[in-house]
C-alpha cells in the first residue's frame, strides 16, 4: 500500500521506436503508472519484453497498426475498464481506462489521445477538424452524465486551451489546437468534474509547454511550444495534489518524440 501515486503521461510517437526511453523516464520520474499515446502497434504485436524491461508488471493496451494507440503500464494492480465509449463510432484506439489499486481504494485512470484535427480550422472544409470537435463534445457529454470520482484523466488532448499554453496567443488563434471553438470545447469538458493539475502548480499567467514541433530545429532557443498534454484530476482528488514534473530534457533525446513526459504526484 502507498499513500502517494505518481502518474506519467507521454505521447511516445511509436512505442517500438522509443521503448528504450521508458527506462530514462522511470529513472528520472519514478512513476507508479505510465500512460502512453500514439503507441502505433496492434495488441498482438505489443512488445512482449516490456514488462520485464520496465519492471511494470501490469499493462493494458488498445492499439492498431501504424497510428493512434494507447496503453497504461503500472507497478500496481491494474484492471481494464470494459465498455468504454466508441468515440464517434470510429473504433480508432484513442481511449483506454483502467482501475488502479492504490491505498486500499481504486483510482480510475483515463488515457486519451484526442484527434489532432488537421490544418484547416473549419469543419466544412476539413472533416478531421469536425471529427475533433465531435470527439470533444462526446467526451464532455459522457462525463457530464457520470461525474468523475477518484478519477485521473491524462493524455495528448491536442489542444492548448489557455493564453499562456502557447508561445503566441494572438498569432495562433486561427491555428488548429488553439482556436476558440477548440479551447471552449476542452474547457467545457474539463468543467464536468475535473481540476487542471498542471495549472494547480503553474499559475495561468506563466508559460507552460509540453510539445515543440519537429519542424523547428532550434526548438529550445525559440521555445515556440504548446501545452498539448494534460493531467486532470476529479475534484475529490485535487486536495491531494503534491507535485508535478515536465521532463523537458526529453525533447533532446536521440530520436525524440515531439512531446515530453509529464508527471503528477498526488496523495491518495
Amino acid at each position: 500500500m502507498t499513500d502517494k501515486l505518481t502518474v506519467v503521461t507521454w505521447n511516445i510517437n511509436s512505442l517500438r521506436l522509443r521503448q528504450a526511453h521508458l527506462q530514462t523516464i522511470i529513472a528520472n520520474m519514478a512513476p507508479d503508472v505510465i500512460c502512453l499515446q500514439e503507441t502505433k502497434v496492434p495488441d498482438d504485436l505489443f512488445p512482449a519484453n516490456l514488462k520485464a524491461d520496465t519492471g511494470f508488471e501490469y499493462c493494458v493496451m488498445r492499439g492498431m497498426k501504424g497510428y493512434n494507440g494507447v496503453a497504461i503500464l503500472s507497478r500496481l494492480p491494474l484492471a481494464l475498464i470494459p465498455d468504454t465509449p466508441d468515440w464517434c463510432e470510429k473504433t480508432d484506439c484513442r481511449h483506454i481506462a483502467a482501475s488502479v489499486e492504490v491505498a486500499g481504494s481504486p483510482i480510475i485512470v483515463h488515457n486519451f489521445y484526442v484527434p489532432a484535427g488537421g490544418d484547416i480550422p473549419d469543419r466544412e472544409q476539413n472533416v478531421k477538424f469536425g471529427h475533433k470537435l465531435d470527439f470533444i463534445a462526446e467526451a464532455r457529454a459522457h462525463f457530464a452524465a457520470a461525474p468523475p470520482r477518484r478519477s485521473i484523466l491524462v493524455g495528448d488532448l491536442n489542444i492548448a486551451p489557455l493564453e499562456h499554453d502557447v508561445w503566441n496567443h494572438k498569432q495562433l488563434l486561427n491555428i488548429v489546437s488553439h482556436t476558440p471553438v477548440e479551447t471552449a470545447g476542452l474547457n467545457a469538458w474539463q468543467a464536468e468534474g475535473f481540476t487542471d493539475a498542471l495549472r494547480h502548480f503553474v499559475p495561468p499567467e506563466e508559460k507552460l509547454y509540453t510539445w515543440w514541433s519537429y519542424r523547428n530545429r532550434d526548438w529550445e532557443i525559440s521555445n515556440r511550444g504548446r501545452r498539448l498534454d494534460h493531467f486532470w484530476v476529479s475534484h475529490d482528488l485535487a486536495p491531494g495534489l503534491v507535485s508535478h514534473q515536465i521532463l523537458k530534457s526529453a525533447r533532446n533525446w536521440a530520436q525524440p518524440s515531439d512531446h515530453v513526459p509529464v508527471a503528477v504526484t498526488l496523495a491518495v
